[in-house]
């Protein structure tokens, strides 16, 4: 090689080392290169207490670090207004975590639950109960959590086999007591459930008819009789009990039954009480199911999903704080869970449950069914007509709704 072509050569190559070494500043300058991935920062808002927010914000920030994102969890102690506006504008969340599902209707009416993609959530997996709680029309919107439900408690030095229907509760209530939250509709469904009463027909597929409405049928007043004679017939309880003092006379011995949820459990551990739990007896109660959901507003959808299914398939320690049981077989399958007979009768309680309906009718059912039990305890009307005027009161208010 010549003189003059070398020189050129050295040319050339000191032009390219120079660009070469250019584009490198220039890409490290501006923090990204043509492969890198722009970190994203994925925000979340949850309606659980502080020491499970903190359980999730541990699992939140494992996840951050295996991505390279970040992400910001946050205890959110507004009510549903406040979010909706929130999630409406720049200042929402990208992920809802831990709501009960009931209240998934009001965010699906404004348009802010994002479907849950294929792929993402295997319901499989899960309780069925738990799904059909965060379905619409057969499709998912949001992903359970955890489910909880109530059963009935039994004093061990008093009752020593359980009952298996309500006849056999109401004739040993007799010889040991029986109290409950009686004017607590979340509670009371059960007894309305057992004879064949519903709230709006479920007409499978995850779709609820909110013009089928059965808090009026035969077998809802009968449910309501029975709630009406637990007071003023067999005299087990007074009309204005509430949860607390009914939770104290089973603490203190006074009575052998009690219908409450899990979050009783470790108070009457402690109080050294003598109990067990066992399902109702013949009664489907009300299953409620904490759940999340990917806010369809979010403009990091890809990474919140992600995200999603990480929390859930890393999110034991969450349900553990929050003292309820997982919504994922797998977890209720384990030893911790399968071979506690306190929890085996919650799982067995929840596999005779229904998901508290999660329509945004459902707004409309609280107070009129509140009310009229607090009139039939106290007598002050009928089975027949407290049935009547209920589903009056659901159908008016539904109504004002549209």
């Amino acid at each position: 090689m010549n003189k003059k072509v070398k020189g050129l050569a050295a040319v050339l190559t000191a032009i390219l080392l120079m660009t070469a070494l250019g584009g490198c500043s220039s890409s490290k300058s501006t923090g990204s290169t043509s492969t890198a991935k722009e970190s994203k920062n994925i925000v979340i808002w949850s309606h659980l207490q502080q020491p499970e927010v903190d359980a999730l914000n541990v699992v939140a920030q494992r996840w951050a670090k295996k991505t390279g994102n970040t992400v910001s969890v946050k205890l959110d102690k507004s009510d549903f207004q406040a979010f909706l506006q929130a999630a409406k504008s720049s200042k929402g969340p990208d992920i809802m975590y831990g709501i009960s599902h009931d209240n998934l209707g009001t965010f699906q009416k404004a348009k802010l639950l994002d479907p849950v993609p294929t792929g993402v959530i295997d319901p499989t997996k899960y309780v069925d109960t738990s799904i059909k709680a965060v379905s619409y029309d057969g499709k998912m919107y949001g992903v359970p959590m955890s489910i909880e439900t109530y059963a009935l408690f039994y004093n061990t030095d008093k009752v020593k086999t359980p009952p298996t229907t309500v006849e056999d509760l109401i004739n040993q209530s007799k010889k040991v007591g029986f109290q409950y939250d009686i004017n607590n509709f979340y509670f009371s469904y059960a007894f309305l459930a057992a004879n064949g009463g519903y709230v709006f027909k479920d007409k499978g597929n995850g779709t609820l008819d909110p013009n089928d409405i059965g808090l009026g049928n035969a077998g809802s007043v009968k449910g309501l009789q029975t709630i009406q004679d637990l007071v003023v017939k067999d005299k087990f309880m007074t009309a204005d009990i509430k949860g607390d003092k009914a939770s104290a006379a089973f603490k203190e011995g006074k009575t052998g039954f009690y219908i409450s949820g899990p979050w009783d459990v470790d108070g009457f551990k402690k109080a050294g009480l003598h109990f067990s739990v066992a399902a109702l007896p013949g009664m489907p109660s009300f299953v409620g199911v904490q759940a999340s959901f990917v806010n369809a507003k979010s403009k990091n959808k890809t990474e919140a999903w992600d995200l999603m299914k990480y929390l859930q398939e890393n999110n034991s320690t969450v349900v553990k704080a929050r003292a309820t049981l997982p919504a994922l077989t797998s977890e209720l399958d384990k030893p911790e869970y399968k071979d506690n007979k306190i929890s085996a009768a919650f799982i067995a309680q929840v596999k005779n449950g229904q998901p508290m309906p999660n329509i945004s009718e459902m707004q409309t059912v609280w107070a009129p069914v509140a009310n009229n039990l607090q009139l039939l305890t106290n007598k002050k009307i009928t089975a027949a007509v407290a049935g009547k005027t209920i589903l009056d009161n659901v159908v008016q208010g539904i109504a004002t709704m549209k």
